[in-house]
């Protein structure tokens, strides 16, 4: 990492090989591999989202249920810390193609020169209406990563369309007391879906939610209904769509899909050269293992694309055999971590 003076000529700007725009667990994946590959990463993290929001972490191997996001998180943040990346907090307003990479800047006047932007933003989950149970603890969004709790529990699914009703079903894998809370709403799901879900044994409860019960450690325990119905539940799932974190990737040009997500190749290459995007901005599984091995993808693939050596045979022609002098390829700093990190293992 350098300083510089800026593209404008006013205030330094800091230079670094790569910029992830994001400190969830893609774009610290991401900034893993790049580090420890030798390439000098800031990570530009606003906090919150979508893994700081687990009281538990379900689903990921080798970390225990009773670790929460944050912990997680600040566990990640330090080792990607140990190896050399720089993680400043704050949010990216703006991010700016120049000739020769790109310039990032933040709500906290930092000013970036760098070669790849790796775009890790996510989403956020559209929160219904309350009365509503705390996040976790009776609220949830994730199927994949929650369903598992409620085995032979009563659950409730909220919403009107498509994926409320399916969701509804699928629960049925994992108990026989599903609602479907359509709290005053219409239904807009299709004919085929409804003839589908009035097949299955879920109750479509028609009332608005009109308060809630919970328990001394804070869990729901009911909902009670405009019509003076109380319903127990221990949990559910609102269905109500996402809203992708997207204003950068917008303003970039690159190309997003049918559904809102980025377009992205195996590796998270962008429409636009230099732009990756990883984790829950792209299409696939809403999960913390899967966000992590797209950055790793990703990490890798940056890699490949700013490595000095290997030089191509027409390079070594033209400017000859690379001296000795010249390698390693790594900054000093990295260097300069990389040897403090190996004398912590002695």
């Amino acid at each position: 990492m350098t300083d510089t003076e800026s593209t404008d000529g006013s205030d330094a700007e800091r230079s670094f090989e790569v910029a992830v725009v994001g400190g969830g667990p893609a774009g610290l994946s991401t900034a893993l591999y790049t580090t420890r590959l030798g390439h000098d990463t800031v990570v530009v993290d606003r906090g919150g989202g979508r893994a700081a929001m687990m009281l538990d972490t379900h689903n990921v191997v080798g970390v225990t249920e009773d670790v929460s996001g944050n912990e997680f998180l600040a566990t990640a943040r330090e080792q990607v810390e140990s190896y050399g990346a720089t993680i400043e907090r704050g949010s990216v307003t703006a991010v700016e193609s120049v000739d020769d990479g790109f310039v990032v800047r933040t709500d906290g006047d930092e000013t970036y020169r760098v070669d790849r932007v790796v775009l890790a933003m996510g989403f956020s989950d559209v929160r219904p209406d309350p009365p509503l149970p705390r996040t976790g603890r009776g609220l949830h969004y994730c199927l994949h990563c929650d369903a598992y709790m409620f085995v032979d529990e009563p659950v409730f699914v909220m919403g009107t369309g498509e994926s409320a009703a399916h969701v509804a079903m699928i629960m049925l894998n994992f108990t026989d007391e599903v609602d479907l809370l359509l709290r005053g709403g219409e239904p807009e799901w299709s004919d085929e879906t409804d003839e589908l879900l009035r097949a299955h044994p879920v109750d479509v409860v028609e009332s608005e939610i009109s308060g809630m019960n919970k328990g001394e450690d804070g869990w729901l325990e009911s909902f009670e209904f405009e019509d003076g119905e109380t319903r127990e539940y221990r949990g559910g799932f609102p269905m109500y769509g996402s809203k992708y974190n997207a204003e950068l990737v917008d303003a970039l040009g690159c190309e997003r899909n049918d559904d809102g997500t980025v377009a992205v190749d195996k590796d998270g290459r962008t429409s636009v050269e230099g732009v990756f995007a990883v984790g829950d901005l792209t299409p696939g599984h809403n999960q913390v293992p899967v966000a992590m091995g797209e950055g790793a993808d990703a990490g890798i693939a940056v890699h490949y694309d700013l490595r000095k050596y290997p030089k191509s045979l027409d390079e070594i022609r033209s400017e000859g055999a690379v001296d000795r002098g010249d390698v390693p390829a790594i900054s000093e700093s990295l260097r300069s971590a990389a040897r403090g990190f190996r004398a912590d293992d002695d």
